[in-house]
């Protein structure tokens, strides 16, 4: 039982983000997420041309 007050009381001395910051962090996220799959659709696809080219 202590360790879960003990818990509780961690929580309540956490700093949430607000609904703006969560927002901004969330798009962040987002978009990175999106940039970074087109980066790796963009190697693999020079790749795997490059290697087709070279077998022939």
């Amino acid at each position: 039982m202590k360790f879960l007050r003990d818990v509780w009381n961690e929580l309540k001395k956490t700093s949430w983000p607000k609904r703006k910051e969560l927002t901004k962090y969330t798009l962040t996220v987002i978009g990175m997420v999106v940039f970074m799959g087109v980066f790796i659709f963009g190697v693999d696809s020079g790749l795997s041309a490059l290697m087709s080219w070279l077998i022939k």
